[in-house]
């Protein structure tokens, strides 16, 4: 946990990168993804209830690699709430439906519950979506990753690109390989791209990916 920054930011601080994606930047988003994904830090908060902070920890390290030492334009790392950015995510969220709906349920990957959630409860999967869940995927993916492919590629390969690596990031969520949740998850990668995309502002794909996985908590998991 102490090495990680200081080798990751040296890599980066003393590469003198240009603007645009660098194989150094391949290698750090690398580490940082399979540290991720592989739990690699899972053994420093070993209760339950503090299994978030590896996440957080990774997506901290993440945000000072390229907002303090990359220096990196564009990220779209704020979150004033604005209309459009409310609007965006909402309708990229809206565009998603049918596929998370239809092609779900054609995979028999979800499963209607018609229910009627408490306030409390449905306040609370909104907010730790939100901060334990968008907001670090939307940053590793959209704010990082697709911003730094578009430099080297344009922007409707970056777009795809990042969305198949999000879905590929979902491969683990049970015993074996979910293709099903890969490729749903693919799809809604596409479409908070857009969102984010549409005004560089990183809440707006925040607000698309939270209405998501929301509605598929409560109703449909």
């Amino acid at each position: 946990m102490v090495a990680l920054p200081v080798v990751l930011a040296a890599l980066l601080e003393f590469s003198a990168l240009a603007p645009k994606f660098a194989w150094q930047d391949l290698a750090v988003l690398s580490i940082l993804a399979a540290t991720h994904i592989l739990r690699v830090l899972a053994g420093a908060w070993p209760h339950a209830g503090l299994a978030a902070l590896a996440k957080l920890f990774v997506a901290d390290l993440a945000l000072y690699l390229y907002v303090v030492v990359r220096k990196l334009e564009g990220i779209g790392y704020s979150f004033i709430p604005t209309r459009a950015a409310v609007l965006i995510g909402l309708r990229e969220w809206t565009y998603f439906l049918p596929f998370g709906i239809g092609l779900g349920a054609a995979l028999k990957f979800i499963h209607f519950h018609p229910r009627l959630p408490s306030a409390m409860s449905l306040a609370t999967s909104v907010l730790v979506t939100f901060l334990l869940v968008a907001i670090p995927e939307e940053m590793f993916f959209r704010g990082i990753l697709q911003n730094l492919l578009e430099t080297r590629f344009g922007r409707r390969i970056a777009l795809v690109t990042a969305a198949v690596l999000f879905g590929l990031a979902h491969f683990n969520k049970s015993a074996g390989f979910n293709w099903r949740y890969v490729l749903l998850a693919a799809i809604a990668g596409v479409f908070y791209g857009r969102a984010w995309r549409a005004r560089r502002q990183l809440l707006a794909s925040v607000i698309g990916h939270t209405a998501v996985d929301v509605v598929w908590s409560l109703w449909f998991k």
